[in-house]
């Protein structure tokens, strides 16, 4: 027997109009590439999507089309959120920060109809816009009187002539939940980038887990600055959850260093922001020069790579901040579990809040996982025993964009994430590695984040990263690698002295060597690839 509910379909459009009618006057900050600060409000951002939606069928767009952006966290980028899937179409966010080669090979494998580009990412497609087999037309998301004089395309579109003349009274449509709704490619550190295609019914799912009490609790009191970037899994999903509980938005733009950041979160009263560690540790770096503190915000989100331990403590000691580490994937809309305190935890002493926290977390309402080895069966849940993790829910992806990577799913529905975990008793999962980073040293796994976190403890140590290089009797051994701190200096045993006591002993690394900058990826991701060719011939002093 089935119950006696309306069937509406969950859809996107239903996010904005719902910020219009209820939190209308609520504001969204955006710093600008024309350079001032843009102020407009969610009954706003309303009538502009609707215009732009209105725009976008005047070009043709159609359901099911591609519509691809360029862009930075903005007013006009999160207007396309809704307008693209508003229509039933499919807004695909490039990364900017990819190579030339894959950003062409991306926009031709999601056949992008239009491209919506900021002004100062305009040589991004300028420099592949021959490549380009089914791009009809480049948007420059500005006004008139920024429009480049020239430019390598031609017949560029102005953003805000495009909407100018459009009415805004556009009904958005009905259609199945399950439409495609959005477009992110995965990294492709291995192999091409793949696409992933998340529907309406999974954003809108993954969005109220978002906004629920046990996950980010927003509501109309928080100020929310996403410094994770919209062309980075939808921004955690913060673009769709924000309007939905009323949160005031504040978008930085494309200026991520510390001082830039500090100055919105100061400003703007920002209390909850979100972004990667990397960004994170150019803002406490900022503050620590300049005798800043951060008085306003009491939390912050943090993912895309694991968390030091340190970087924990200096955000609650030295700000009172406290951080919600997070872990997923594009493939999972992107959370799959967030550091969050049972019953009683909160009032722990720190350092047993920080222990709580370094951890990747527990699984959020609707995902599940398990841990297998490689013959496939499952592992026990006893934080001792370490496996490949397997994840399902309605919002992890089931399959890639024209049926490729098909490998990583199983019969039953699981997805292999390639992680390499442990799951506690508690719930808790801790990440040891990703499978293509773990080191096997004769015939034994060590941990690089471990080893990683341990080194970030070190006070003169700004960045850390293991990789494993050949060992005649043991295959693989740990070479840590180090950036040190602008101005402060420390040696090769000091370093390791510091590490001995904090991990098992035949995990301690070989040897460490410094360098001027660890390598970043587009997402913010260390680059262990480039490290290997890096010291591909290094020779290990126990060789």
């Amino acid at each position: 027997m089935l119950g006696l509910m309306q069937d509406r379909p969950l859809l996107i459009s239903q996010i904005i109009d719902f910020a219009a009618d209820y939190y209308g006057d609520v504001e969204i900050v955006s710093r600008t590439i024309e350079g001032p600060i843009h102020r407009y409000t969610y009954r706003d951002a309303n009538r502009r999507a609707r215009q732009l939606a209105e725009a976008l069928q005047g070009l043709g767009i159609k359901l099911g089309d591609r519509v691809g952006t360029v862009a930075w966290n903005g007013y006009r980028h999160f207007e396309l959120y809704f307008a693209v899937s508003g229509i039933g179409a499919v807004l695909h966010t490039l990364n900017p920060r990819l190579a030339p080669d894959h950003v062409a090979y991306i926009a031709n494998h999601a056949e992008d109809q239009v491209i919506f580009v900021d002004l100062n990412l305009l040589p991004v497609v300028e420099n592949v816009i021959g490549q380009l087999k089914t791009v009809r037309h480049v948007v420059v998301m500005t006004d008139r009187a920024h429009m480049p004089a020239q430019s390598k395309i031609a017949n560029l579109l102005c953003y805000e002539e495009l909407i100018a003349d459009k009415p805004g009274t556009l009904e958005w449509p009905l259609f199945d939940e399950r439409t495609a709704s959005s477009l992110c490619y995965t990294s492709g550190t291995t192999g091409n980038p793949k696409g992933v295609l998340y529907s309406h019914r999974s954003t809108l799912l993954h969005s109220i887990m978002m906004t629920s009490g046990a996950v980010l609790g927003l509501n109309p009191d928080n100020t929310v600055l996403p410094v994770v970037p919209m062309f980075h899994a939808n921004a955690w999903g913060l673009v769709y959850g924000c309007p939905m509980s009323g949160c005031k938005l504040v978008f930085p733009g494309h200026q991520l260093d510390g001082a830039s950041v500090y100055e919105l979160l100061d400003k703007e009263d920002v209390d909850l922001s979100a972004g990667v560690p990397t960004v994170w540790l150019g803002l406490l770096n900022y503050c620590d020069q300049n005798g800043k503190k951060l008085t306003r915000m009491k939390r912050t989100l943090i993912g895309g790579s694991a968390v030091p331990r340190a970087m924990i403590a200096r955000f609650w000691n030295d700000h009172q901040v406290e951080v919600a580490q997070g872990w997923g994937m594009t493939e999972m809309s992107p959370v799959g579990t967030l550091t969050r305190f049972n019953r009683g935890e909160r009032s722990l002493p720190d350092d047993a809040r920080f222990d709580i926290i370094a951890k990747q977390g527990r699984p959020v309402f609707g995902v599940e996982m398990k841990i297998v080895d490689d013959e496939g069966t499952t592992l026990p849940n006893d934080g001792k025993a370490s496996g490949n993790l397997m994840v399902r829910g309605p919002w992890i992806v089931s399959g890639y964009m024209k049926s490729e990577g098909t490998g990583a799913f199983t019969k039953d529905g699981w997805f292999h994430t390639g992680d390499v975990s442990k799951l506690e008793p508690d719930g808790s999962m801790v990440i040891t590695d990703r499978s293509k980073d773990v080191i096997k040293s004769g015939g034994e796994w060590i941990s690089t984040i471990d080893l990683e976190n341990a080194a970030m403890g070190h006070p003169a140590v700004a960045e850390a990263a293991v990789i494993g290089v050949h060992h005649p009797k043991w295959d693989e051994r740990p070479l840590l690698i180090v950036q040190l701190k602008s101005g402060v200096d420390a040696g090769k045993q000091e370093i390791l002295d510091f590490v001995k006591d904090k991990v098992a002993k035949w995990w301690l690394p070989d040897d460490v060597a410094f360098v001027d900058a660890i390598p970043h990826g587009a997402t913010g991701k260390v680059l262990k690839t480039e490290l290997r060719r890096t010291f591909k011939d290094y020779t290990l002093p126990t060789a």
